[in-house]
Parts: C-alpha cells; structure tokens; sequence
C-alpha cells in the first residue's frame, strides 16, 4: 500500500464526503473488503479526486454525469451530498444530468434527477 497516496486519498475523502461519512465507511470495513476500500482510497481519492487537473466542481459535476450515464445510481445521494463540500451547485448538478439526457438517455437522467430532488430535499429539512 503506497502510504502518501492513501494518506492524501482520506484527506480528499473526507473534504468531498464528510467526516461522517468516511467514518461510517471505516467502520463497516472488514478484512474481506479492506483490498477493495485500499485500492478506491488511494486510486479514486488519492489519485483521481486529489489532482488539481480540474476543481472539485468540475469533477463533482463529472462524476455525477457519469454514474447517471453508466446507470450506477446508488452512488448519487451520496455525491449530490458531497456538493456541499465540492461547490457544485443545483444548477450545475442540473446541467450535468441535462447532458446525460442528450449522450446516455432521458430515463437514465430522469432518475438520477429524482435522486437529486430527493437527496436535496433531505439536506434541506436536516439543515432546518
């Protein structure tokens, strides 16, 4: 295990997800899928999320595009919870899934919208 790129993985990880979340996470990690959380930590968090390529808005709006796109939308409430942190707005989150209708499908879009207005509706009544 490359013990910088790990390292730098969980403090990217934590300012896209939260704290809370990752904790979560850590906690449910077992032997059998710690080889799995080792390699998303350091490949998507340490590698992927912690490039200054792009901003975090761009890649929050990317990342959502594409697991509407792929239909892995299990993965949305949690990144469209992450756009607190990431600085895409609902009007970008907008804009990525209206892309998504036009190259992946309108029902692929349609969904991950519904997850949106669902995931927001929950920020919103928590931040009350």
């Amino acid at each position: 295990m490359s013990n910088d790129r790990f390292e730098k993985g969980m403090e990217v990880r934590r300012s896209v997800l939260g704290d809370a979340h990752v904790d979560r996470a850590e906690a449910a990690k077992t032997d059998f899928d710690l080889p799995f959380q080792t390699l998303i930590t350091e490949g998507a968090w340490g590698n992927v999320w912690a490039s200054d390529g792009i901003s975090k808005r761009e890649r929050s709006m990317l990342t959502l595009a594409l697991l509407a796109a792929t239909g892995n939308f299990e993965e949305i409430p949690m990144h469209i919870r992450a756009t607190a942190r990431t600085g895409a707005s609902k009007q970008d989150v907008q804009e990525a899934f209206q892309h998504v209708a036009i190259y992946a499908g309108v029902p692929r879009a349609n969904h991950a919208l519904k997850l949106a207005k669902q995931t927001y509706a929950e920020m919103e009544e928590q931040d009350q």
